[in-house]
């Protein structure tokens, strides 16, 4: 699928709408405003690796779980009047939450995601225009590992780094693509029909909610 990256702005910080592709993480990691713009959601979505469960026909492969879960949400999405909820922990391990939460008009990001449980918490510089934690992951005391980067823990000063972060996404309708959100979770608006989403993305690829 082919995504547009957003465009963010801030009254504290610059944004830039560079494609997110693997020269534009590099870049990312050079500039502190690039890197911020990468982590509120200026990020542009590479191929979904969900299409790769289709020439899988191992019902118990990975691939074929992944394609069951990607259908799962799916269905969840077209089912919900209100807002659908996707959190997604990667490689942090943890159970994966897809719930609908009731709402017949605009309501905040965060609301529907504190009304299924899920807590998040942002970082002491940027607050919660960013999502450093969800469910206290990664904790203060685990350590991230991601191929190829240096493992590290996350303190939630600042900026996560580019390798290791959670994505906020948004769905305008059932039928939509994913796309990374405009804004930041502090102040993002859902309506009902839509959905809305946290990956714990790391490496390179930038996987969608229930991919």
């Amino acid at each position: 699928m082919n995504l547009t990256a957003p465009i963010f702005t801030a009254p504290t910080f610059s944004r830039t709408s560079a494609a997110r592709t693997t020269a534009a993480r590099t870049t990312a990691a050079r500039t502190p405003a690039a890197r911020t713009s990468a982590i509120l959601g200026a990020f542009v979505l590479l191929a979904a690796l969900s299409g790769c469960a289709a020439t899988d026909s191992g019902t118990g492969s990975p691939a074929s779980a992944a394609a069951t879960a990607t259908a799962e949400a799916d269905a969840a999405a077209v089912d919900c009047a209100g807002v659908n909820v996707v959190v997604d922990f990667g490689t942090l391990g943890a159970d994966p939450v897809t719930e609908c939460v009731d709402a017949t008009e605009a309501i905040a990001a965060s609301e529907t995601l504190a009304s299924t449980g899920v807590t998040t918490e942002g970082s002491v510089e940027y607050g919660d225009q960013i999502v450093c934690r969800v469910n206290d992951r990664p904790a203060a005391d685990e350590t991230v590992v991601v191929e190829g980067q240096e493992s590290f823990t996350e303190t939630c000063a600042s900026m996560p780094p580019a390798y290791a972060y959670w994505a906020l996404w948004v769905k305008a309708s059932p039928d939509a693509n994913w796309d990374y959100a405009q804004e930041g979770l502090g102040t993002l608006e859902v309506e009902p029909g839509q959905s809305v989403g946290l990956v714990y993305t790391t490496g390179t690829e930038t996987p969608t909610p229930g991919s």
